[in-house]
């Protein structure tokens, strides 16, 4: 259900509004709490009752009532004849059905898509918050590579936001992830694919809003069970490589199960005042890979739960928490084949654990200080665990040994793992990402304006454990009992992020037919190196937002509204530990005697004969050496204009979107053009080598760096011209579309809706993350590498679609029967050819520096033949085709059966139901491998493979569900 939504964009209430009589009483009534406060209308009869808690609400003024509903980030109208003071009209009640507001929401600028839980629960749609996201206009499937994400609005999929209970849950590690809840205990989600209010940022994408379940007046509860058979489950399609015999992705014999099943109940602790809920999620699933000559078994049986506690200390005066626990503990067990591709598991080879998530703590507190000020204060804390390894994977206690006493051989000894030559610190701990976040929102309605301001902040916190040697050694055992000691090291820390925000807005109802939005948003980024030092750090970014609706019939069934706005986002906390990290390898060499022992160390270990060298730092780098001292963060333009019509049962809509990337923010890992620099500037001393690896700037623009220009030790900040050293383009990006939409909401057994998009998305860059070589380091992609990996990179970028028809909905066929259904029809994605750079044309600087990097470049080898003199060509992103379409259907049936009295429900539903298993992705590396002659001379490997396929739509499978309530 598509709708208009409120100015509350992305937090956990909704509002009413409305006409009656001048000056005449509101009485506000949530029947599901008994809560209930009374307002007064304005000389011109209008009323508005914000901060509301989703749910149902008696509405009533002048002796009439009204039933609505209220949902999440939604302003529901309440339509009173205008009876004044004195006698009253008696009207039919308005009943709502599901959180389906109608008439189309007039109070607000923007628009959303929210479901209810029961809406998500009668459609065919997985058990998880991203495809009931793709459900709404604008959104795409994000690359495989960076697991199930959606790109919004032509955005990356590391740009969006997520929220539970108004508290900001998204993972800045990386923005690939999130804290996650049990999927039955959402309430409803919003999905919003453009343009809120000043009141939230820090999203370029779009944002998934999650209100969970709460307690009532009414106790109830239920059970329910989800098993996705792996009987029933189409085997995915194997990838044949065109090298005779070879295949590259063998995908025939996996398998997989999932039993899922949830306990829950909730409902007054004490009537009226104190409410409870929880929900207790367990699950059993297992995943089968198998290779060419290895295995692997993943299990995981960890149970997750919610807890909502709700206290309405009066009607004025509300309080809230939530907790949640959505840790995992994945089993993996790796085996080794005997046979190729032999579908069973053999020879185990190891057996881990590894840990996820953690728990989320949320409060917050509501006052309804007067009839026209509203006081709303929030804390959370979220403590997530990131993929670490329970128990350390075995020989990782031995230290790593080679002998080398022949002077021909190296020759493993001792005990040590040779597959974790340098294993994650285990004394440091496990990785974590930590939010700390705290906001103050306030509301005052003075007369025809309803001013909103506030402020939050934020600290997320991300440890991570440094890598060393095995044992934290290396022995190295030379002729003439010699023995190398090596120790490396990288830094295990705490990276810190720090982000703050004011925001003021205005909504003014200047006519009864006309409504003017103006925001205002000031954003401060600040990130931290392990020492606490700032590298990152930008304050007052202004972001305004701006915006209209017009009730064209002044009945709410016709609506104009159009919106503009700037959207900055932060900087992920990964940047820190890349970017500010150290690494310092240590070098001595040793007599010894006696050989060495059963885990590899030496005997006896004799005098220092040399050393120690250190090469690196044991300290974190100088923040002005990592980062432009002038960095901007990256924002984006939006702008967006539609229309809604309500017509008969029908609601359709139309609107057009455009977005732009500004001031985009990349890293730059070459450093010849420095070199130059200082060579043409007088500085015959400068050391290249003496500069971080990458240092994080804005693409485009003249560098602010601090560099070592005599070789002294000491820094100078100098500005190194964009053109003629760098000469990097801006990075862009653009998104254009034209979406339509359609409604029934459930009238006569038939609910319907859909959508058609129309879009656009042209750039060099995609943004925080690369789809073609899927990077998952937001913000430090490869793109602005070097110049050379910009040429050809404008055009059509990976989550491009140009056509995406979505349609779904349910049907009633009996009093117990319902059929529901799920259509998908996409055209496909661009497809380029990926090279390596041609270093030939490059000064040896450069050519050193990029010699490392693999084929992924637009300079594309397209000769025949295994061999080719390095002559190639710039082929233009895109300039492959594209994937073809693809379509997909779902379909679901419910037996609601009434001897159970409603209470019991089956359902069957069937995913892809005709194994549809059109290509997603295709193999776009053009070239195999890069060697030197003993001339010197490079010569390139076509890749037999270029154009193959690599991925295709998941195949057909089957959920059965039975739910309980009661």
């Amino acid at each position: 259900m598509c709708f208009a939504g409120s100015i509350h964009a992305q937090s956990a209430v909704g509002s009413l509004f409305g006409k009656t009589g001048a000056g005449a009483t509101v009485t506000i009534e949530n029947t599901d709490t008994g809560t209930s406060r009374e307002i007064s209308a304005g000389s011109d009869g209008r009323f508005t009752a914000s901060q509301l808690p989703p749910g149902h609400y008696k509405v009533t003024s002048g002796g009439v009532t009204r039933e609505v509903t209220v949902a999440v980030g939604t302003g529901t109208q309440v339509a009173f004849e205008a009876t004044g003071s004195g006698g009253a009209t008696t009207l039919d009640a308005i009943t709502v059905s599901g959180s389906r507001i109608n008439p189309i929401d007039v109070s607000s600028v923007e628009s959303t898509t929210v479901f209810s839980q029961e809406q998500i629960q009668a459609l065919p749609v997985a058990r998880d918050i991203t495809n009931v996201a793709l459900l709404a206009p604008g959104t795409v499937q994000g690359d495989t590579g960076f697991g199930n994400l959606a790109s919004f609005g032509g955005s990356s999929v590391a740009e969006n936001g997520y929220y539970i209970n108004g508290f900001d849950v998204t993972n800045i590690y990386n923005f690939l992830s999130f804290a996650d809840l049990p999927f039955d205990a959402i309430g409803s989600q919003q999905i919003k694919t453009g343009g809120y209010g000043a009141e939230y940022g820090r999203s370029l994408g779009g944002v998934i809003n999650l209100v969970t379940k709460r307690g009532t007046n009414e106790w109830k509860g239920g059970a329910s069970v989800y098993w996705e058979p792996s009987g029933l489950r189409e085997h995915g399609r194997d990838v044949k490589s065109r090298v005779p015999g070879e295949i590259s992705v063998f995908r025939s014999g996996n398998e997989s199960e999932t039993l899922e099943y949830n306990v829950y109940g909730g409902g007054p602790i004490i009537k009226d005042r104190l409410f409870f809920f929880g929900l207790v999620q367990g699950q059993d699933s297992s995943t089968d890979l198998y290779g060419r000559n290895t295995s692997e078994r993943d299990t995981d049986t960890t149970p997750t739960g919610l807890v909502k506690l709700d206290w309405n200390i009066t009607d004025n005066h509300l309080l809230e928490f939530t907790g949640i626990r959505n840790k995992t503990k994945t089993r993996e067990k790796h085996y080794f084949s005997n046979t190729d591709y032999a579908k069973t598991h053999d020879e185990l080879s190891d057996d881990a654990e590894y840990e996820n998530g953690g728990d989320v703590y949320i409060g917050k507190y509501t006052g309804y200080l007067t009839d026209n000020f509203t006081l709303s204060l929030l804390a959370g804390q979220l403590k997530n665990v990131r993929d670490w390894r329970t128990t350390a994977p075995e020989g990782t206690d031995c230290p790593a040994a080679y002998d080398n006493t022949d002077g021909l051989n190296l020759n493993y000894i001792g005990c040590w793992n040779p597959n974790e030559f340098t294993p994650a610190d285990r004394k440091f701990g496990p990785n974590t990402d930590k939010r700390k976040a705290y906001r103050a929102d306030a509301e005052w309605l003075i007369g025809d304006h309803t001013l909103r301001f506030g402020y939050d902040t934020e600290k997320f916190t991300s440890t991570n454990a440094g890598l060393e040697y095995s044992g934290g050694v290396y022995y190295r055992y030379y002729p003439g009992n010699r023995v190398r000691v090596r120790t490396y090291q990288t830094a295990s820390g705490k990276y810190e992020v720090q982000n703050t925000a004011y925001y003021l807005e205005d909504t003014w109802r200047a006519t009864d037919n006309w409504l003017f939005y103006l925001g205002l948003r000031s954003e401060s980024f600040d990130n931290k190196n392990g020492l606490g030092e700032s590298f990152v750090k930008a304050d007052n970014l202004i972001a305004p937002r701006l915006g209209f609706s017009w009730d064209v019939n002044g009945d709410s069934t016709f609506k104009v509204y159009g919106n503009a706005g700037r959207y900055y986002i932060p900087v992920a906390s990964n940047t820190n530990i890349r970017g500010s990290g150290f690494e310092a390898l240590t070098t001595s060499f040793y007599s010894y005697s006696g050989g060495w022992n059963a885990d590899g160390s030496p005997v006896t270990l004799g005098p220092l004969l040399s050393g120690p060298s250190v090469n690196g730092s044991l300290t974190p780098p100088n923040p002005k050496t990592v980062a432009d001292t002038e960095l901007k963060p990256m924002y984006q333009d939006e702008f967006i204009l539609g229309a809604q019509w309500a017509m008969d049962s029908w609601t359709v809509g139309v609107k057009g979107i455009y977005r732009k990337l500004k001031n985009g923010m990349e890293d730059y890992c070459t450093h010849a053009a420095f070199a130059r620099w200082a060579a043409d500037n007088g500085y015959d001393d400068f050391d290249p080598s003496t500069m971080a690896g990458c240092m994080v700037i804005n693409p485009g623009k003249d560098v602010h760096i601090a560099m070592d220009l005599n070789n002294d030790g000491n820094l100078t900040v100098v500005k190194v011209p964009n053109e003629g050293y760098l000469n990097l383009p801006k990075e862009r990006r653009s998104y254009n579309a034209l979406e339509f939409t359609v409604e029934r909401p459930k009238q006569d057994k038939l609910y319907l809706q859909g959508s058609y998009t129309f879009a656009h998305s042209k750039g060099n860059s995609e943004g925080y993350v690369n789809s073609s070589l899927e990077q998952t380091d937001a913000g430090l992609t490869q793109d602005f590498d070097h110049a050379m990996f910009e040429d050809g990179a404008f055009g059509y970028l990976p989550n491009d679609r140009r056509h995406t028809f979505k349609l779904f909905g349910t049907y009633d066929i009996t009093s117990e029967l319902m059929v529901s259904g799920n259509l998908l029809v996409q055209s496909g994605r661009p497809v380029s050819c990926q090279g390596y750079i041609p270093l030939e044309a490059l000064d040896p600087d450069d050519a050193s520096e990029l010699e490392a990097y693999s084929a992924s470049s637009f300079y594309c080898l397209t000769k025949d033949g295994i061999y080719a003199d390095g002559v190639r060509e710039l082929k233009a992103r895109g300039s492959f085709g594209r994937t073809p379409w693809q379509y997909r259907v779902d379909m679901g049936l419910s037996y609601v059966p009434n001897w159970a009295n409603k209470h019991l429900e089956f359902n069957a539903s069937v995913f892809n139901v005709f194994n549809s298993h059109k290509v997603t992705e295709r193999n776009e590396a053009g070239e195999l491998s890069r060697t030197v002659d003993d001339d010197g001379n490079y010569f390139y490997r076509v890749n037999p493979d270029f154009l193959n396929d690599v991925n295709y739509q998941a195949p057909r499978y089957v959920r059965f569900t039975v739910r309980y309530t009661w």
